[in-house]
């Protein structure tokens, strides 16, 4: 084969040709932004707006503000010193009022100084000259009581700053430095009643040559580089006794789940000059504790509860947190007060789950997850933020009620990982999360060789420890959070791992720890257990049934079958009319919208592949239509192969992570559903794979399997395949009945198709059914095929793809003949401001084609679809007589005040809007 000589599956070595490369991620996501466009937009030093809020501290023990904004402005426009900056009362005239958690360009991007970013090539138009330069980040904040102590908490600083408070210095650059490192500045001694000043000089990022982030060939990198400051800066009050590290460690009982044993640990630091004795009480879940302790000055003290001291920590019949699908979500509070002479001084809160994580490796050295004694397949999707970081929690809440509709268990953050609240609605929905650093950059530059990323200097390791230390305590009480892992593309060598596992364990880090993401080893952790083998570019959907390459065995970290072309609303949205024309008729053409890397540079592979299997498309619609189906078929192959794989006695599949699950740019590759949201033959191609209750064909043998992910067993169902012709003539029926489907991932082969049939040659369809007890329908799938099979040259396997020699001929799909469908839709309203629209659809004809992929897509007065939605099933297929019902629920405001409507469409139904009138009562 003609591998790659390292599993360094793309990015740097998919050269990316910009001189910076990326960035920071601890943002998040965010809603479309309305940008002015037209006229040439001011530039940096305008004043854009109001000055930045005034945060208002208060003085009650265990406070934690976060600053309310800043005001930042260029330091090639500040002449002034740092101690007149910040200082209160410093006017910024003309600097730029920001948010408490932004980038620069974010807070440029808000106050309308640039065109649509998301639109044609308008980010690269952004002169990257302008964030050449530290940026200066100004904040003012009131204390109505300078006796209580003051800290800043100070973490998400994109790359470095020197910081500064009432013109004093107090942190250089050297010390802030790496977006994960976490700082805690006592400035008691500067703080005075009424007004101060914190100000942060913020150095430039280069993602090579700091410990931030990047972004690799996702997408278009920002040129600002996420320079900013991007998780809140705290200020902390309290007394002379300071609580920290509090957190709670579990030991769940895995054969019965009826006990659980909690342990509390939580530092008590005395940072008066005298000697104090301080008292933690408190409660952890139901059990109450208390432990007085004395300190010396400045000294601390670990303070530890467990149930042999205190017997309510052994809890009977523990609320089990599970992930979603395999049971419920509770958590459990943990609450901490430190008191010195009977005064509060200071107090810690956060939430914990009680749940088991063991991640071994298998006979075949595949990583294998286990949660609460249970084997799970690992259904996951490449996680991306915003790519200007900017958080916007409803958007996040979105994309994650995505992830569950979409029937996946896990996201997985390559670096970029999310603030807090992140994790607090992973935890709520059930979502399991693989954070970990990142390839392709300064990360891995110790271990790369020559691929992109300097190599590490003394100062980087100190830096790098402390970001894993501030990550495994910030992580570790989260009971989504299943892993993390300290190498991607590469592992770490031996002093960079021991950094990392000396943090970990001083943190008590209770989830597996995983070397890579790649099969690497690292020293003391040994080998992964999880392959990066691609593809990352086209491959047919026959690829992914062989257990080769990136084929459904072991746990691929990252996959798929690359290009995703959205939906036509959303690629007019994001790119210009001669971009669109290029789009379709140019396959070698440059592709700004797909990737930085010349690997990825253009659609080539995925639009010879289209052309090759459905024929040459007559103009964008045509290629869009043909696109939806190329990507339907490529993701549901994709997450049907590794669910098939998973109970095999032999090489199983334990883990997939789709790459990727959404894009933080409007993007033409690796997302199952766009940055607006909207939903393509990729998202419901993978809905439909990862159905509970599930039926499929299989492409390497033809076999017909129904594969059960519930716990329990099912039992009793019937499985049907009828083959067809494109112009529906029934070839071939034949069904199996008793069938008796395990649980946990289990499947039961319920029939093979045979290689040759009758009067069936070039393109058929495969419709499967799947029906319970009582002969009602409960599963449908339909497939388009092709005697001709893809021809793949596995000899010839390079790092991201498998080369296709022949195609298979999808072309008779272009004979069938229109479907009348018809609809009717009407909308009631919901709790919590939503509303249900509901739609029947129907192929009103008696004989002939089905109605191949319908698509219901609900739409505004001005057309415009309405996102985020949810649909119960869509792009369904119809034979004559068939009626379906789907559902769709969405924010009622999202529909700006108009009346809902429902456009129907299909691969050979006519498109039209019909009303969906609210239901009369």
């Amino acid at each position: 084969m003609v591998l790659r000589p390292a599993p360094s599956r793309r990015r740097a070595r998919a050269r990316v040709r910009r001189a910076l490369t990326a960035s920071l991620a601890v943002g998040g996501l965010l809603l479309t932004v309305s940008l002015t466009t037209g006229a040439a937009p001011p530039r940096p030093g305008t004043a854009t707006g109001a000055p930045a809020p005034v945060t208002r501290v208060g003085g009650a023990p265990g406070t934690a503000t976060p600053l309310a904004g800043f005001a930042t402005q260029s330091s090639a426009k500040v002449s002034d010193t740092p101690a007149a900056i910040s200082t209160p009362g410093y006017p910024t005239s003309g600097w730029h009022p920001v948010g408490p958690r932004s980038t620069v360009l974010s807070g440029l991007l808000k106050a309308g100084m640039y065109p649509d970013p998301f639109y044609s090539t308008n980010l690269k138009k952004i002169p990257a000259a302008d964030f050449a330069v530290p940026w200066w980040y100004r904040s003012d904040f009131t204390v109505a009581d300078p006796s209580r102590r003051t800290y800043l908490d100070v973490s998400g600083v994109v790359s470095a700053a020197d910081v500064y408070v009432n013109g004093t210095q107090v942190a250089t650059k050297d010390r802030i430095a790496g977006a994960y490192t976490r700082h805690e500045l006592d400035v008691t001694d500067l703080v005075k009643a009424g007004t101060n000043t914190v100000a942060f000089r913020v150095q430039p990022n280069d993602p090579r040559k700091n410990l931030t982030m990047g972004w690799i060939d996702w997408l278009q990198p920002p040129p600002d580089e996420n320079m900013g400051i991007v998780r809140d800066v705290l200020v902390r009050r309290g007394g002379p006794v300071a609580l920290r590290d509090a957190h709670v460690t579990t030991r769940l009982d895995t054969d019965s789940l009826a006990s659980a044993e909690l342990t509390v640990k939580a530092q008590v630091r005395n940072d008066s000059g005298a000697t104090v004795t301080a008292t933690v009480s408190g409660t952890a879940g139901p059990a109450a504790i208390s432990r007085t302790v004395s300190l010396a000055p400045h000294q601390t003290k670990t303070v530890i509860f467990t149930p042999d001291d205190v017997p309510g920590l052994r809890l009977d019949r523990p609320k089990v947190w599970w992930p979603a699908g395999m049971g419920d979500q509770p958590l459990y509070d943990l609450d901490l007060t430190a008191t010195v002479s009977g005064t509060p001084s200071d107090t810690a809160h956060h939430s914990f789950g009680i749940r088991d994580v063991k991640a071994p490796l298998n006979a075949d050295g595949a990583r294998q997850y286990r949660i609460n004694g249970r084997p799970l397949l690992i259904k996951a999707g490449g996680w991306s933020p915003d790519v200007f970081l900017r958080w916007d929690a409803r958007s996040v809440e979105d994309r994650l009620k995505y992830t569950l509709d979409l029937g996946l268990n896990t996201v997985r953050l390559e670096g970029h990982i999310e603030p807090d609240e992140f994790f607090d609605l992973t935890d709520r929905y059930g979502i399991l999360t693989l954070p970990g650093w990142e390839c392709c950059d300064k990360w891995e530059g110790q271990v790369n060789g020559d691929e992109t990323g300097d190599q590490w200097t003394a100062a980087d390791y100190p830096v790098a420890k402390d970001s894993m230390a501030a990550e495994a305590a910030r992580l570790r009480d989260h009971p989504s959070v299943i892993s993390f892992l300290i190498g991607s593309d590469f592992a770490p060598d031996a002093t960079i791992e021991k950094n990392y596992l000396d943090a970990l364990d001083a943190a008590d880090w209770p989830n597996p720890v995983i070397p890579a993401a790649s099969a690497k080893s690292s020293p003391k952790l040994g080998t992964s257990g999880m392959k990066m083998t691609g593809p990352y570019d086209w491959v047919p959907p026959d690829y992914w049934y062989a257990k080769r390459e990136g084929g459904a065995t072991g746990f691929n970290s990252e996959t798929s079958a690359g290009p995703d072309i959205p939906t036509l609303d959303t690629l007019r949205r994001m790119m210009s009319p001669s971009e669109l024309e290029t789009l379709w008729r140019d396959p070698s053409a440059k592709q700004y919208h797909r990737s930085p890397s010349d690997t990825f540079g253009d659609l080539k592979l995925f639009d010879n592949a289209l052309i090759g299997r459905y024929g040459p498309p007559t103009g964008l619609t045509d290629y869009v239509r043909k696109a939806r189906l190329a990507r339907y078929e490529a993701v549901r192959a994709q997450f049907e192969a590794y669910a098939r794989n998973f109970s095999d006695a032999s090489r199983p599949a334990t883990g997939v992570v789709h790459w990727m699950l959404n894009s933080g740019w409007t993007s033409l590759h690796w997302q199952l559903f766009d940055r607006y949201l909207d939903q393509g033959g990729a998202y419901y191609g993978a809905k439909k794979a990862n159905e509970p209750l599930h039926i499929q064909y299989s492409y390497d043998s033809r076999s017909v399997v129904v594969v059960n992910s519930r716990h329990t067993a099912a039992t009793g169902l019937t499985a049907r395949v009828s083959l067809y012709t494109p112009d529906g003539t029934r070839k071939f029926d034949k069904s199996a009945t008793g069938l008796r489907v395990p649980g946990d991932g289990g499947k039961a082969t319920a029939l093979t198709v045979p290689a040759n049939v009758s009067g069936v040659s070039g393109t058929y369809l495969a419709k499967l059914q799947l029906t319970d007890g009582a002969g009602k329908e409960i599963g449908r799938n339909v497939y388009w095929l092709s005697t001709e099979q893809d021809v793949l040259d596995w000899d010839n396997t390079d790092w991201y793809y498998t080369p296709t020699t022949s195609y298979a001929d999808l072309t008779g799909l272009d004979d069938m003949a229109e479907a009348p469908v018809s609809a009717t839709a009407t909308t009631t309203g919901g709790p919590d401001s939503t509303a249900t629209t509901t739609v029947t659809l129907r192929n009103t004809a008696s004989r002939g084609a089905p109605a191949l992929l319908v698509d219901a897509h609900l739409v505004n007065g001005s057309d415009t679809p309405v996102l985020p939605v949810r649909w119960s099933d869509n792009e369904v297929s119809l034979w004559p007589g068939e009626s379906v019902t789907l559902t769709a629920t969405y924010r009622t405001a999202d529909l700006g005040g108009s009346a809902p409507s429902v456009r129907i469409s299909g691969w050979n139904t006519a498109t039209r809007t019909i009303p969906a009138a609210a239901k009369a009562h």
